[in-house]
């Protein structure tokens, strides 16, 4: 079985760094990282997106860019951050590729997730 760290790591996050904010409290951070999944911001990221509102499309970007910042998630950070700038920036475009991977990413999240409850 591996580590909490392991798996942590085995993800692509920063486990000191993450941990640092938690401090170094294991439960703590799963309790939180549960709750991304509660959270109803990628739900609304992709309902603003397929109505072309770029205003709320942004707000739940950046709420999810600050969560999956402060939790570690450095893949699902990326890609939220991807679409994040030209939301910021009111670019009008397809978004519909960039959520689709924010989607997939959530889903390794998820996994991350279950792998790190495993170990429990």
């Amino acid at each position: 079985m591996r580590s909490f760290q392991e798996v942590f790591e085995g993800y692509g996050a920063d486990y000191q760094t993450t941990m640092s904010r938690f401090l170094g409290n294991e439960e703590m951070y799963l309790r939180f990282l549960n709750m991304l999944f509660q959270d109803d911001n990628l739900q609304k990221l992709g309902e603003a997106i397929e109505h072309g509102d770029l205003t709320a499309a942004f707000e739940a970007a950046h709420t999810l860019k600050g969560v999956t910042g402060n939790l570690g998630l450095t893949p699902l950070y990326k890609e939220v951050c991807a679409i994040v700038e030209p939301l910021r920036n009111r670019e009008e475009r397809d978004y519909s590729q960039a959520y689709q991977r924010v989607q997939e990413e959530f889903g390794r999240a998820d996994a991350f997730l279950e792998q790190l409850k495993g170990g429990r």
